[in-house]
């Protein structure tokens, strides 16, 4: 059958998982190119500060906002007139997600390495956060429930948001953001957008009597230039990912339904003609009806144009395989921002997966509830960075810190030890700082 989304078969070979990688869809994203064309305007921020800031607005978002920090009452306002419907499901994502990533976070631990030795190993929040929230083709609320929710159960006493101006409300970010920014108690809103934004986090701007101090970490999703702009400034200050456009994989079998599996294709194809839905199936039968099912699924939807493009895109397509071990190889090796399992067995299956951003088990789990409400977070690594990255979390606003205390005689059992290492390492004087407590060596 031929359909909309490209097929890759790979029933009867087991191909590796470097050359599964060369033979999956993928988005072409050059992230270092894109940051040729960032570097720039990332040094003017820094170096010129908020006069670029309004030019960048006028040049990007078609708006020269009044102010670059979001007045008070413009926030408080945005929550007055928000739709009851709109706050009672916001109010329910940032109770889901509080729940959720509260049992991230790490206990501190205390051991005694020897008699009189111990080492406490400690966790503490950083001090300041810059929190992104894209514009673009639609608006984020959720992205500020789940960068704000996190670093506030992480303890960080000190964040600050940015998200781009908008021409249809006069300068400011979307109400739907500040109202979410109401109900989570953050007052410290920047009408700044794109890769300027993640510069002006990193260095801090003076906009007149209005400061945004730089922060320590930033975090958020964006496209490819605010992704090559937390790439040029991490060092300066740490960064989550460089999260890219959405994608979703889907791991199925003969038991899947297909109209599911359609639906949940079509649902990240909304985001962006970029976005990337994969199929890794051993059912034939299965891939024809999802591809029967998407045009008509689609062109049920909003945006029909967007979703039907990023299907039908080299980033997107249909893999056969042999079976679920074979599916699981695959899905490995594309490590997906969000995979789904439909498959007899999804959750042993799930557990045998260990590359994707989050994993959505069974048929009831598709990804939107991830999205919003789950209690999990949809700050994920994309482009298959999920082999090395996590999601974001609590630990991402945290710094872990060992405290090491020693008394006289626990030092002075391990000082002959310690002098060995250093006079191996010719370093001597490491040895002397131990030896001189006990009265030894040139020193004492």
């Amino acid at each position: 059958m031929t359909g909309i989304m490209r097929r890759i078969d790979l029933r009867g070979e087991r191909p590796s998982a470097a050359e599964l990688r060369k033979v999956l869809p993928r988005a072409a994203l050059d992230t270092a190119k894109a940051a040729d064309r960032v570097a720039p305007l990332i040094e003017r921020v820094r170096t010129e500060g908020a006069p670029v800031l309004y030019e960048l607005a006028e040049r990007f978002d078609r708006v020269r906002p009044d102010r670059l920090r979001v007045p008070a009452e413009a926030i408080a306002r945005a929550l007055e007139e928000l739709d009851p419907g709109i706050r009672a499901a916001l109010e329910t994502s940032i109770a889901h997600n509080r729940a959720g990533h509260v049992q991230q976070l790490p206990s501190a631990a205390e051991v005694e390495i020897v008699p009189g030795g111990r080492v406490t190993q400690r966790w503490l929040p950083v001090s300041r956060v810059g929190l992104y929230v894209p514009g673009g083709l639609a608006v984020y609320p959720s992205s500020v429930v789940m960068n704000v929710v996190c670093a506030q159960v992480a303890g960080v006493p000190s964040i600050a948001l940015a998200s781009p101006p908008q021409e249809a409300f006069g300068g400011l970010p979307h109400p739907t953001i500040l109202a979410a920014c109401a109900l989570l108690g953050v007052d410290e809103v920047w009408a700044i957008g794109g890769a300027q934004a993640i510069a002006a986090f990193a260095y801090g701007v003076e906009d007149g009597e209005d400061v945004l101090e730089p922060v320590d970490v930033v975090t958020g999703p964006g496209n490819i230039f605010v992704a090559a702009a937390k790439r040029l400034v991490q060092g300066t200050v740490g960064i989550d990912a460089e999260a890219g456009t959405t994608e979703i994989a889907i791991l199925a079998d003969e038991t899947a339904i297909p109209a599911y599996v359609a639906a949940d294709l079509i649902s990240q194809a909304e985001h962006d003609p970029a976005a990337a839905s994969v199929l890794v199936t051993s059912s034939a039968a299965l891939a024809d009806e999802v591809e029967s099912l998407i045009p008509v699924q689609a062109g049920a939807t909003t945006h029909t144009e967007r979703i039907l493009t990023a299907l039908a895109g080299p980033q997107s397509g249909i893999v056969l395989v042999d079976d679920v071990d074979a599916g699981i190889a695959v899905v490995d090796a594309y490590a997906a921002e969000h995979l789904e399992v439909h498959t007899a067995d999804s959750r042993a299956d799930a557990e045998r997966v260990r590359n994707a951003g989050a994993i959505f088990v069974g048929p009831y789990t598709p990804v939107p509830l991830g999205d919003y409400i789950a209690g999990s977070n949809h700050v994920l690594p994309t482009g298959g960075t999920a082999r090395f990255a996590s999601g974001l979390n609590v630990t991402q606003y945290l710094r872990s810190q060992q405290v090491v205390e020693y008394s006289a005689p626990a030092l002075a059992a391990q000082s002959a030890a310690l002098d060995v290492l250093a006079n191996a390492e010719n370093l001597p004087a490491h040895g002397a700082a131990a030896l001189v407590r006990e009265g030894k060596g040139s020193a004492s």
